[in-house]
């Protein structure tokens, strides 16, 4: 396949277009990421512009780095987006809600680099694991799980969230997506607490929340299963411990974990 009109200088503004980039072998093409990307994909570290992502991206930024492609995915301001334009650049804005989604963005992304096969193989190798974890769970309890996006105002995790929750062996707590309570979640009373907030990793305050949100007498705290994750944490007696899971087993601690975002 003829590349001279792909783009070879890409700005990676959210880390999962960075990930996406591993995955079909052009991790070279990215000249400039966020933070966040070198959470997930610590080989950008080296050699790379850092600039703000897609909530506060800053148009000179993405000039000085001359990309011939900004990627960019939710979350958004109107603002980001007005910077990103400004830039001149060629723009690709991703907002997936599913798995498909998610899948029909990495051919989308693999096309465009010139790479559409690594693409495809990319989708089937995720499909493949996702279906062997799916297989794995059968038989387990299914748990019912809250999974939070942000804190404030609190967000239930996308339906994409919720999917992986179902193949984990776990059944989805409120409306994916949605805007919801602190009380709402209590009267629900899950049995796993999620928090998987966009850029916090493992550095969630679970302690401070679940005191906060007078959650102390919640199954799942009671249970030690509150977790702030980059990884699986519905059935973890079953699955390997994964990197960036962090689990709290006693609520009447006081420390956060430094750097942790405010709540």
């Amino acid at each position: 396949m003829n590349r001279s009109h792909s783009p070879r200088r890409v700005v990676s503004l959210q880390p999962s277009a960075t990930v996406i980039l591993e995955a079909i072998g052009q991790l070279d093409c990215v000249i400039a990421c966020t933070r966040y990307c070198v959470d997930v994909c610590p080989e950008v570290e080296t050699g790379r512009t850092i600039v703000d992502d897609s909530w506060t991206a800053d148009a000179t930024e993405i000039i000085a780095a001359k990309p011939d492609l900004v990627i960019a995915a939710v979350p958004y301001q109107e603002k980001s987006i007005s910077e990103i334009l400004k830039s001149g650049a060629r723009f690709l804005g991703l907002a997936p809600k599913t798995l498909s989604d998610i899948y029909t963005d990495i051919v989308a992304i693999a096309g465009i680099v010139g790479v559409p096969k690594r693409g495809e193989e990319a989708v089937s190798a995720m499909q493949a694991e996702i279906d062997r974890i799916h297989a794995q769970a059968a038989g387990l309890p299914r748990l019912h799980v809250f999974c939070e996006e942000w804190p404030k105002p609190l967000i239930a995790s996308q339906v994409w969230v919720a999917e992986l929750v179902e193949v984990a062996g776990g059944s989805f707590v409120g409306v994916p997506g949605v805007q919801t309570t602190a009380d709402s979640v209590a009267a629900a009373d899950p049995d796993v607490l999620i928090a998987a907030w966009c850029g916090a990793g493992d550095r969630v305050p679970l302690e401070k929340i679940v005191r906060g949100r007078a959650w102390t007498n919640l199954r799942a705290v009671r249970e030690g299963r509150v977790h702030c994750i980059r990884a699986a944490a519905i059935h973890p007696e079953r699955f390997p411990h994964a990197p960036g899971l962090r689990c709290i087993t006693d609520v009447t601690r006081e420390p956060s974990p430094p750097g942790a975002p405010v709540v």
